[in-house]
């Protein structure tokens, strides 16, 4: 087996941080990747910073979309453009440490794993650590997972070989968190591997810190997507508002 990891990664208005998180994956002790960015019609400088490292590794590809489409549109035109054995993750503000493909592609040949995730960090959007790590849980099944996301994005990673491509419902939001679960109602376990491995940025304008919208999204997620009954959707909706705050 070729072994080749495809990243997957959605850009959009990115030129803050594109350059840090392409540098992140440079410098990966684990050479045999491809990272197929995906811009959703930036309106920056984003596409001229992405092509600047285009011309200099044949190993970073560059796709534009024709409109914008949100995150989960781009992620899933990546994987339909993907070569890999397995498919990993990295949004374009995140980062990776540089042997996080190495012993994450390590963990899954070694055990035989499918999907896997890792411990990351989180780090200001200034770049400065806050001083948070998240570990990972040793493994997670589909249940466990509707009470909360433990799965950061830029962590996962799944095998190709074994699955095929796994797509992500096209949801503007949340559309992650709904492929693990995906991929959790045919496999038992997803599995994390205790290294921290990755950095999340925490910023201030992102879903995530906007508490309201969370709610929304899961929602609709535990409504439309995973057709949850309305009693489910509010259980597992105010289980996630638990995790949040405890």
């Amino acid at each position: 087996m070729n072994n080749l990891v495809s990243i997957i990664t959605p850009s959009y208005n990115s030129s803050e941080f594109i350059s840090q998180t392409i540098t992140s994956v440079l410098n990966q002790t684990y050479n045999n990747w491809e990272l197929i960015i995906v811009d959703d019609v930036s309106t920056d400088n984003s596409i001229k910073i992405i092509e600047s490292f285009v011309k200099k590794d044949h190993r970073i590809k560059l796709y534009r979309l024709a409109k914008n489409s949100g995150a989960g549109v781009a992620r899933n035109k990546a994987i339909e453009l993907s070569k890999g054995d397995f498919i990993a993750f990295l949004d374009s503000d995140d980062l990776w440490l540089q042997d996080k493909l190495e012993f994450q592609v390590n963990f899954m040949i070694k055990n035989n794993y499918n999907l896997t995730y890792t411990s990351y960090k989180v780090i200001k959007e200034n770049g400065e650590d806050l001083g948070k790590t998240v570990i990972s849980e040793p493994q997670l099944d589909y249940r466990k997972m509707l009470y909360s996301n433990k799965i950061g994005c830029l962590t996962a990673m799944y095998n190709v070989t074994t699955l095929g491509k796994v797509y992500m419902p096209e949801i503007r939001k949340r559309q992650d968190y709904a492929l693990w679960l995906k991929i959790l109602k045919k496999e038992n376990f997803a599995f994390g591997l205790q290294e921290v491995l990755s950095c999340y940025r925490d910023r201030s304008n992102s879903i995530s810190n906007n508490k309201i919208e969370m709610l929304k999204w899961n929602w609709n997620l535990y409504r439309n997507v995973e057709k949850l009954s309305y009693i489910q959707s509010l259980f597992y909706v105010t289980s996630n508002v638990i995790n949040k705050l405890f």
